[in-house]
């Protein structure tokens, strides 16, 4: 009703504090219940039996004057009254007010009705809806021992002191938009309809411990001054949503059940958020919420998807979760954060991190702050798997015991200076003959899959496939990272990875690809030393036949000494014949003496020492480059044991 409107019923007109009373008249007189002189009054109330309906819309009250209008309505047994409908819509309470012991076989109506002081409603059934709506109260709001069969009705109240709704049980609805009001508590209250909160403003403490709400429960854009305490709620049909609510202390949901999805979607947080021993059944979203100063999120057990994407964490961080999923798409970290998870797949796509963040794979489940091991119901396969690093600055990033068989990593910057502890496992090729065993990244899969078919991951829907020029720095970056972290050998498949992709580069000159394409060849880019070892034996064995065949002479020559004298002096010349080249055919060649001579040469070739061996001028240019190839295959199967076992 606006100052201008005049009200929508007969009115009382009598002067009071200079105004005119805006209180219903009574019956057939002309005046309020306020106003009625005492033998009218008493008329009118001996006119009252049990089970009437009640109109005394604005008409002043004090709990005195209530009291009279309730007692014709009681029985005489119980002493409990009996009222039909009640209209109290803007009465004005003088101090106090106190319904007790009442039944109401339709609505209770107290709609913008002024109470100087506190309203305390005791063991109440309401048949129908109980109305608050838009009231202003100075003091406290207590509803104890209280049934509501219809709505609970408190849009927009103003209550300067705490709201205790104990309430039994709301048969439908409970509305609370818009309200104010210092603590509230709603413990143990069981809500059949739908619950809604938005916009309310509790300027204290919020306790909903134990409370029941059937048909969802809508707290959008709620604001707590104080903690809110959901301990033991149930959430049944019908989302709890929380989006865009404003907490300013611990927001605990302690063995709290949710049946269907919760939804935190900008929401601003600004303690503790804990979830331990709370039942989850549907996703959990906090996507574009800001937690101020919450320092430990969890344990948060969740069969489905959790969402922290566009959220901003600007105080240090301890989030505690096991779930199918964990998206943290454009998250972004204004200080340090440790991400303890299990079971969950980690997007971390486009993530924003200041300072220093975690992902740790945990292996042992979490516990209760009573010790107890957290039951993990609809989740299977332990393994953390991240899936993206796409976009994320690295420098700050910590990966230890996680699975990155498909994680991304195109698109990230700084991987040089990624981390990764403990076990991290990465994908392999194929099984067979074909392939080596070594650590690839999913990008390589995705490339190798579009042209060589089986045995290699192809890229999921909506993931773009990367060319060999693409991934080859990639590779680079996540080798540098490991050697300055001391692993080389860790470093060194990812060093592979690198030559693979530079060969298989379709940019890059012929002569670098045939140089890498015999790199590749004769060792494994330096890290196959069975393959080396392999040539080298090939190389050998090659030589030692060459020897026999065609190197060492038909036999070797001896220094043969011609001199002249001339009475009393002697000159004496020595020459060593030319090797003669072996004659026969071969089988004659391939003796056992051939055989060790040719060993012999091989042998010392390999450690570029001479045999002493006079050889053919076959044998002479066969030794040559036997002594400029040998040792260089020795070397590359040195140099790749070396890269195994280096640290």
């Amino acid at each position: 009703m606006t100052g201008i409107e005049a009200p929508a019923w007969p009115q009382c007109g009598r002067l009071g504090s200079g105004e005119r009373c805006q209180g219903r008249s009574v019956g057939s007189y002309t005046a309020c219940l306020a106003h009625l002189d005492s033998a009218e009054r008493a008329a009118h109330l001996a006119s009252l039996i049990p089970g009437a309906d009640l109109d005394h819309r604005g008409t002043p009250f004090t709990q005195s004057l209530f009291d009279e209008l309730l007692a014709p309505l009681r029985d005489p047994v119980s002493g409990r009254a009996r009222v039909g409908e009640a209209l109290f819509d803007e009465v004005r309470f003088a101090g106090d007010a106190e319904l007790e012991g009442i039944d109401f076989g339709g609505f209770c109506s107290f709609a913008s009705a002024v109470f100087d002081g506190g309203v305390y409603v005791r063991e109440v059934h309401a048949g129908d809806d109980f109305r608050l709506g838009a009231a202003r109260v100075a003091g406290d709001v207590w509803l104890d021992d209280t049934e509501v069969r219809g709505d609970a009705w408190f849009y927009e109240t103003r209550i300067k002191g705490t709201l205790r709704f104990c309430v039994l049980e709301v048969g439908r609805s409970a509305m609370f938009k818009g309200m104010t009001c210092g603590d509230a508590y709603f413990s143990g209250v069981r809500v059949r309809g739908v619950a809604s909160f938005g916009g309310a403003v509790i300027d204290g403490e919020a306790a909903f411990d134990g409370a029941v709400f059937e048909d969802g429960a809508d707290f959008e854009k709620i604001r707590v001054a104080g903690r809110a305490c959901f301990d033991g709620t149930r959430f049944h049909r019908g989302r709890a949503c929380f989006d865009g609510a404003d907490i300013g202390g611990e927001l605990q949901f302690a063995d709290a059940h949710f049946a269907t999805r919760a939804t935190f979607d900008g929401a601003a947080l600004g303690g503790d958020l804990s979830f331990s021993g709370a039942r989850l059944e549907a996703d959990v979203s906090f996507r574009r919420a800001v937690f101020r100063r919450t320092a430990r999120i969890g344990p948060l057990v969740c069969p489905g998807t959790v969402d922290f994407s566009d959220a901003v964490f600007e105080a240090a961080v301890t989030l505690e979760a096991a779930a199918q999923e964990v998206r943290c798409r454009r998250t972004r970290w204004a200080s340090t954060a440790a991400l303890r998870l299990r079971y969950a797949e980690v997007d971390l796509s486009d993530a924003v991190l200041e300072f220093p963040v975690t992902v740790v794979g945990r292996t042992r489940r979490f516990v209760s702050p009573e010790g107890e091991a957290i039951a993990e119901p609809g989740l299977t396969d332990a393994r953390v798997r991240v899936t993206s690093v796409k976009g994320v600055d690295a420098a700050y990033l910590v990966l230890a015991g996680v699975d990155l068989t498909g994680c991304l990593f195109v698109e990230a910057v700084h991987l040089d200076q990624l981390r990764l502890e403990g076990r991290c496992t990465l994908s392999c090729p194929p099984g067979g003959l074909r392939w080596i065993r070594r650590r690839t990244l999913a990008e390589e899969h995705h490339w190798r899959a579009t042209g060589y078919g089986d045995g290699w991951t192809p890229a999921p829907p909506g993931v773009e496939t990367h060319q060999p020029a693409v991934l080859a720095p990639v590779y680079r970056q996540l080798r540098k990272a490991l050697e300055d972290g001391r692993n080389e050998p860790g470093a060194a498949d990812f060093y592979y990875g690198e030559m693979e992709m530079r060969r298989h580069d379709a940019t890059a000159s012929r002569g670098e690809r045939t140089l890498l394409r015999l790199y590749w060849a004769l060792s494994g880019y330096g890290l196959r030393a069975l393959r080396a070892l392999a040539w080298l034996a090939l190389a050998m064995t090659t030589t030692v036949l060459a020897m026999m065949l065609w190197g060492l002479p038909q036999a070797d020559p001896d220094p043969v000494s011609e001199g002249t004298t001339d009475g009393r002096r002697v000159t004496l010349t020595t020459r060593k014949p030319t090797p003669a080249n072996p004659q026969g055919p071969y089988t004659t060649r391939l003796s056992t003496v051939r055989f060790e001579k040719s060993v012999r040469v091989v042998t010392n070739s390999v450690i570029f020492r001479t045999s002493g061996q006079d050889l053919t001028t076959t044998g002479t240019y066969v030794e040559m480059t036997a002594r400029l190839v040998e040792p260089a295959l020795l070397g590359l199967a040195l140099l790749a044991v070396r890269n195994r076992v280096k640290r």
